[in-house]
C-alpha cells in the first residue's frame, strides 16, 4: 500500500516557477515541492544570460512586447506577451527587494546589457553570468524559510491522479517509496526536455517528465515541433555542455570558423545578434561543412573577466582563456517553446493542474523565444497561477488509496543505454536541421525503444513519450518557422502562420 500525503498546495519542480509559486501559495496553505533531485538542480540554477524586463531609459513594455513578438514568428499569443512586459518588471523589482543581488550602478539602477534580437539594452544580470544562480539562492531562501512548505528531494512524480477530469494530485517515488501526494491544486514546473538531445545545455534532470505525464493524462499539448538550439554551447565531450551566453555576443564577440572567417554577416543584417535559430542553423551549416566555429571575443580583453567571471572560469578549466583565445563552440539543445497548454492565470486543460515555466505553453514564446526572456515568463506566470490556485476549493472527495509500489529498476546500465540511444536519434533526425524522411525513421526507431524499456524505466518511459511528441508534431508542420526547420519545407507558408499543433488525451486534435 502507498503512503499518502495530503496537502494544499502540490509544487513539483524547483526552478524559478515552481519556487516563486510555491512561495506565493505558503500565504494560503501548506506546500508540499517535489524535486527529483535537490532544491539546486534546475535549468534556472544554470542561467547566464539573465532576465529580460523593460526598465531602462529609453525602453517601455511596447517595445519589448515588439521584439518579442518578432521573434515568435507569427505564432506568440499578443494577450499573453501583454501580461508578460506589461508585469515583468514589478516581478524582477519585487525579486530584488527580497533579497536577490542583481547587478547595479552607482546610481542603484539596474545594471542592462544587451542580447540577439532586443531593440534596446534590457537583461537585467547578477555578477555578471550567474544571474540564474542568485535567482535560486534568493528564491531557496524564500521557501526554506517557511515553515508550512515541505520540500521532497529525490522524489519523482510517476503520473497524476485524476478523477472525473479533474487532477487531484500525483503518485510519486519518494527516495524509492511509493507515495500518493493528494493536493487541492497541483501545479506542474518540471522544466524542459533538454536531455532527449545528445547535445544540450539542460542539466541532467530535464528529461520531459512533465510533458508525458501531462499527456498520458489528458491534458492539452502544443507547438512540442518547436526546440530552441542555443548557438554557442562550449564545443566539449560533456553531457551537458557548459553554455556561452548570448550576452558574450551582445557585448561584441565575433563568430568565426577555422579558416578564421566571419560568416553571419553574409547570412543575416544583424549578423552575430541575429535571432538564435538563424545563428545555431549557420553554425550548423558550417558544420556540416567539415569547419569548426568559434566564438572569438579576444577583443573583449580585460573587460571579459569583470564581465563574465564564470564563463571565464568555464573555459579556463578546459585550458581555453578567452582574452587570448578563441572559444569552441557547437549549438546545443536548450528550450522547449511548447508544452501544456495554459491560459492567462496558469490553468491547464484539466482541472486544478496548473503549469508553469518552461513546461507550460503560456503562448509568450511563440516559435522561436526571444533571449531571456525564459527567466521573466517562470516570474509572471508562477505569480499568476500561485494567485488562482489560492482560490482552488478543498476536493470534495478524495479517491482511495490505490494498491500500487514503485518498480525497482534491475539494470541502471540498461537504463542509460535506452537513454543514449533516444539521445542519438533525436539528434540525428529531430534536431537543428530535419526531414520527413529522418522524422518518420525517427518515430520508428523511438517505437522500438519503447517496447523494450524494463519495468522501473520510468524516465525512459517519460524521455520517449516526449520526443514522440515533438517527432509527430515536426512531421505535422509542413513548413519552416522559428525553431522548427525542414530542409524538404524550407520556407514559412502562409497557410500555417498562426496554426497550432495540438495534442490531448493521446492523439493530435
Amino acid at each position: 500500500m502507498a503512503d499518502r500525503i495530503r496537502t494544499r498546495f502540490l509544487v513539483i519542480g524547483s526552478g524559478i516557477a515552481g519556487l516563486q509559486t510555491a512561495w506565493r501559495c505558503s500565504d494560503h496553505g501548506d506546500v508540499v515541492v517535489l524535486t527529483k533531485r535537490t532544491l539546486r538542480d534546475s535549468a534556472t540554477a544554470w542561467a547566464q544570460g539573465g532576465i529580460a524586463a523593460a526598465l531602462g531609459a529609453g525602453d517601455s513594455p511596447a517595445l519589448h512586447k515588439t521584439d518579442t513578438l518578432a521573434a515568435g514568428a507569427a505564432l506568440c499569443d499578443a494577450a499573453a506577451v501583454e501580461v508578460l512586459v506589461a508585469e515583468g518588471p514589478d516581478r524582477v523589482r519585487e525579486l530584488a527587494s527580497a533579497g536577490a543581488r542583481f547587478d547595479m550602478d552607482a546610481a542603484g539602477r539596474f545594471t542592462l546589457g544587451h542580447e540577439a534580437a532586443h531593440s534596446r539594452k534590457r537583461i537585467v544580470h547578477a555578477q555578471g553570468d550567474q544571474t540564474g544562480a542568485e535567482v535560486a539562492r534568493a528564491l531557496i531562501h524564500r521557501v526554506t524559510e517557511r515553515g508550512n512548505i515541505q520540500v521532497l528531494e529525490t522524489a519523482r512524480a510517476l503520473d497524476l491522479i485524476t478523477v472525473r477530469g479533474q487532477c487531484c494530485g500525483v503518485r510519486a517515488n519518494v527516495a524509492g517509496r511509493a507515495v500518493e501526494i493528494l493536493a487541492d491544486a497541483t501545479v506542474l514546473a518540471t522544466g524542459g526536455c533538454g536531455q532527449l538531445y545528445k547535445h544540450t545545455t539542460n542539466p541532467l534532470v530535464a528529461t520531459g517528465d512533465g510533458y508525458a505525464i501531462a499527456w498520458r493524462a489528458g491534458a492539452r499539448l502544443a507547438d512540442m515541433e518547436f526546440v530552441q538550439f542555443h548557438p554557442t554551447a562550449l564545443d566539449t565531450a560533456e553531457n551537458p555542455l557548459a553554455l556561452v551566453s548570448e550576452a558574450v555576443r551582445g557585448e561584441g564577440a565575433l563568430l568565426i570558423n577555422d579558416r578564421d572567417v566571419r560568416f553571419m554577416p553574409r547570412r543575416h543584417a544583424l549578423a552575430e545578434l541575429a535571432p538564435r535559430d538563424v545563428v545555431a542553423r549557420e553554425i550548423f551549416r558550417q558544420e556540416q561543412a567539415g569547419r569548426r566555429v568559434f566564438l572569438d571575443a579576444r577583443a573583449l580583453k580585460r573587460s571579459f573577466a569583470r564581465r563574465f567571471p564564470g564563463i571565464l572560469q568555464l573555459c579556463l578549466a578546459r585550458g581555453i582563456d578567452p582574452r587570448r583565445d578563441p572559444i569552441p563552440v557547437t549549438p546545443a539543445a536548450h528550450y522547449m517553446m511548447g508544452g501544456i497548454v495554459t491560459d492567462l492565470a496558469g490553468r491547464s486543460t484539466l482541472d486544478r493542474l496548473y503549469a508553469v515555466g518552461e513546461v507550460s505553453r503560456t503562448g509568450v514564446h511563440g516559435a522561436n523565444r526571444l533571449a531571456s526572456n525564459s527567466l521573466l515568463e517562470g516570474l509572471v506566470f508562477a505569480e499568476r497561477a500561485a494567485r488562482d490556485a489560492i482560490n482552488q476549493r478543498p476536493l470534495a472527495r478524495l479517491p482511495r488509496v490505490a494498491r500500487w509500489s514503485v518498480s525497482l529498476l534491475d539494470d541502471r546500465g540498461a537504463a542509460e543505454v535506452a537513454a543514449d540511444e533516444i539521445r542519438r536519434v533525436m539528434w540525428a533526425h529531430a534536431a537543428i536541421v530535419r526531414d520527413g524522411v529522418g522524422l518518420r525513421k525517427a518515430r520508428r526507431l523511438l517505437d522500438g525503444i519503447r517496447t523494450r524499456l524494463a519495468p522501473g524505466m520510468t524516465e525512459e518511459l517519460n524521455m520517449v513519450d516526449t520526443a514522440q511528441l515533438i517527432v509527430a508534431s515536426a512531421l505535422a508542420r509542413r513548413e519552416s518557422r522559428g525553431g522548427h526547420f525542414r530542409r524538404d519545407f524550407p520556407k514559412a507558408v502562409a497557410a500555417w502562420k498562426g496554426r497550432h499543433i495540438e495534442w490531448a488525451g493521446g492523439r493530435e486534435r
